[in-house]
């Protein structure tokens, strides 16, 4: 059964019900990374954030296709620098071993985020022939020219007659005139200083080049992303993501494009992320402000005090709502790595609990059962991952409450406690893509865990023979290694502190 699912739709500025295409399928299509160099942090905010969204589309019942492509053709920076072109210069290499190398160090970040892999990821270099098809139905349409073996869109002529360019972005052509991504010496082509490249001759130094009705050249920045969506998801699908930074022009040269080809809006639903800060500020490499996934793990960077673990940063990121800007700090992950544990020890405390098949009273039930709901009303309201998890956390002091004798067991009825037994768990992994970082180090042989019990019955023993030296050695050691024992009704129980 579906839930009743609301979104906030960019296109149309407005939270509004989901409603897909096809019954029980949704489409959707996130930019994916240009291959050049090593994925920044903020894309890594951006990957999680649509993970969140495709893990939770799928869990209320959706078959979800999710396609996220792979830029590797050299595109061209603001200054007129071919991307690939400056990897290739930097790691001499050529420009697929470059993008294949930065390939696969993407998919090792998102595996370390425990991100899922999409249903499909295209690359823009295997698809080509659909771009110069697409350029061609425009060309066809009256949108497009061609000069000097170059095609450009026509952006003055589509404003005009389909009144649509600018109601994604909220821009107008005047505020168009500069912002342009086309190599600043072909400016003079175009009819106005607002028209984007679909198709570039390739200049002599230019590496990546293809055959086409036009030139040997190279497609146009915005061009791949409107040929493969369209290609996999159909000439319009459910939704378009992507970082909020690529909503002008990239997405609205999108959309113009796909209704100059097939006179058709490409998506339903344009969801945008928001950017990710350091310490109050845009990360920036020039100034210094700004942190990398290997620097962050690790700790070996002036702006934090330590190295923090893959799902304490995931467990970060989620703790803002995906359309809010996140302002990451030393501060902030300590937090964070504090919470992210304590969910993990409140998941493994309910796991191993049992006992509740005779209970009966269940006045706890209704509160229980009511915070569970609550959590998947935050997430229906536009995937709203820092009130879900609010919701979680008064689940936990419930959990705590039950494995300390503060709630009775007899409050719980059998069928209230499988349910959040199941859910809880369920909603901290398959929906929010949260791993138990301990229980991973074990690999599957849960040898820490026995470790500990081990550790825990020699404390219990020396404590019994008021042997108060081996005791403190032992609590001591533990406490080196931030481990925490901790003493309750049902035994000793141990945390990462």
């Amino acid at each position: 059964m579906k839930q009743a699912l609301k979104v906030y739709n960019s296109l149309i500025r407005e939270k509004v019900p989901f409603e897909p295409i096809k019954e029980g399928e949704v489409g959707m299509y996130v930019c994916g990374p240009t291959v050049y160099s090593d994925v920044h942090l903020g894309n890594c905010r951006t990957f999680v954030s649509f993970d969140v969204i495709y893990r939770y589309l799928k869990y209320i019942g959706y078959n979800v296709r999710y396609v996220r492509n792979i830029t590797d053709v050299g595109h061209l920076l603001d200054d007129g620098e071919d991307r690939m072109l400056k990897g290739t210069k930097r790691e001499k290499l050529t420009p697929m071993e470059v993008a294949q190398k930065y390939t696969n160090g993407f998919h090792d970040m998102m595996r370390t985020f425990n991100s899922l892999p999409p249903s499909i990821e295209p690359r823009a270099t295997g698809h080509i022939i659909e771009q110069i098809e697409m350029v061609q139905s425009i060309l066809d349409n009256g949108y497009g020219y061609v000069v000097n073996g170059s095609v450009y869109f026509d952006t003055l002529k589509f404003a005009e007659e389909k009144k649509v360019y600018g109601k994604l972005s909220g821009r107008v052509i005047e505020d168009l005139l500069t912002e342009t991504r086309d190599n600043l010496k072909n400016q003079s082509e175009k009819r106005h200083p607002s028209d984007f490249a679909l198709w570039m001759k390739a200049s002599p130094e230019h590496i990546m080049r293809w055959n086409s009705p036009w030139s040997v050249g190279f497609p146009g920045w915005h061009l791949e992303c409107s040929a493969m969506s369209t290609k996999y998801l159909g000439q319009t699908f459910d939704i378009h993501g992507g970082g909020n930074d690529l909503k002008f022009p990239h997405h609205e040269n999108e959309v113009a494009q796909s209704v100059g080809a097939c006179n058709c809006q490409p998506a339903n639903y344009w969801l945008h992320t928001n950017m990710l800060l350091m310490n109050g500020r845009k990360m920036s490499k020039s100034d210094g402000n700004t942190i990398s996934p290997p620097q962050l793990f690790s700790g070996d960077s002036p702006h934090v005090t330590k190295g923090y673990s893959p799902m304490a940063i995931r467990f970060f990121m989620l703790q803002s709502h995906y359309r809010s800007t996140l302002d990451l700090t030393d501060e902030a992950l300590q937090a964070a790595e504090k919470g992210y544990r304590r969910l993990m020890e409140a998941d493994r405390t309910l796991q191993a609990m049992s006992g509740l098949e005779n209970a009966t009273a269940g006045t706890q039930d209704k509160e229980i059962n009511e915070l569970i709901d609550q959590a998947f009303e935050e997430m229906n309201d536009d995937f709203n991952t820092p009130k879900a998890l609010a919701r979680l956390f008064e689940l936990v002091t419930r959990v705590n409450g039950l494995k300390d004798g503060h709630l009775a067991m007899e409050e719980v009825t059998a069928s209230t406690f499988d349910r959040l037994k199941s859910t809880f768990s369920n909603f901290i992994t398959e929906i929010l893509g949260l791993k138990d970082e301990m229980q991973a180090a074990d690999n599957g042989t849960n040898l820490v865990d026995g470790l500990m019990e081990i550790i825990i019955d020699m404390r219990k023993d020396v404590r019994a023979n008021k042997d108060w030296a081996a005791s403190d050695k032992i609590r001591d050691a533990l406490t080196a290694l931030e481990i925490q024992l901790k003493d309750g009704k049902e035994g000793t129980s141990w945390v990462k502190a």
